[in-house]
């Protein structure tokens, strides 16, 4: 099989002690390439010499709503500078999030629809972050259309009406360990029916997450276990595993623009 994991932290300091380890059990559970996605200036820096150094791992810039206090046009002419790399094929990961309130919401709000019309101007696919933001998230998107826009929104855990508002836009679902959690997966299992094959990426949100059996054994993350995500929803979806997962590999490298 061919594996991409489309949204993972590699640029963590966690991995800097075991980093070939973790790269040898990706290879290994035929994870094949990597999206690294940038959360602020100093991590989508990180990600992008990750990826000038590894064929097979690609980044992205942006500022997280945890950020967005931070958030100003030097900051974002930083990231746009960052984002002419080639090794650049995304722009996130923005958006709202009301849960932990780190940053205010009107700088949530603010940062948000300024990176979408960066993104938006430089024709990158954006990857998307919503958490209890109760509506407002996809309010903003309708409130600043864009003819071409694509994105993911990452690490989807929204109910049946955020989805097919999600999916009207034209926007992918990622898919993450979350799926194979007994209780907390439940809803998500339900809605991965709903979501066509073209529109569906699986993630880690590497060191975040960690799928089941993984979590009984390990508290860190990493893209080897995506593996499992996968095979889960080839489970829910009662379809071929390798045939799911290249079509997966398709829909990521499409969206990114990676040949």
């Amino acid at each position: 099989m061919r594996i991409f994991d489309s949204h993972c932290h590699l640029d963590d300091k966690c991995y800097r002690a075991d980093w070939p380890t973790v790269m040898d059990r990706a290879a290994e559970n035929e994870v094949r390439a990597m999206m690294i996605v940038g959360v602020d200036r100093g991590s989508s820096e990180r990600a992008l010499d990750l990826a000038r150094s590894h064929a097979h791992l690609f980044a992205s810039v942006g500022i997280h709503p945890h950020d967005a206090g931070r958030c100003d046009e030097a900051l974002l002419d930083d990231l746009q500078a960052l984002s002419r790399d080639p090794n650049i094929k995304a722009w996130g990961e923005t958006g709202l999030d009301f849960n932990r309130m780190f940053s205010p919401r009107e700088d949530q709000e603010r940062c948000f629809v300024r990176q979408l019309e960066i993104a938006d101007a430089l024709d990158l696919p954006l990857i998307f972050h919503e958490r209890d933001s109760k509506g407002r998230f996809y309010e903003l998107l309708k409130a600043t259309p864009a003819q071409n826009r694509r994105g993911v929104v990452h690490c989807f855990s929204g109910n049946r009406e955020e989805l097919h508002n999600y999916l009207a836009m034209g926007l992918h679902i990622g898919i993450t360990g979350i799926l194979t959690i007994k209780g907390r997966g439940q809803l998500l299992r339900e809605l991965v029916k709903e979501i066509p094959l073209e529109r569906i990426l699986v993630e880690t949100d590497a060191p975040y997450l960690t799928p089941t059996p993984e979590r009984n054994k390990f508290r860190r993350n990493e893209p080897a276990f995506v593996r499992s995500v996968l095979l889960r929803l080839a489970k829910v979806l009662e379809t071929d595993p390798e045939a799911l997962a290249d079509r997966i590999w398709r829909n990521t490298c499409e969206l990114y623009g990676i040949p």
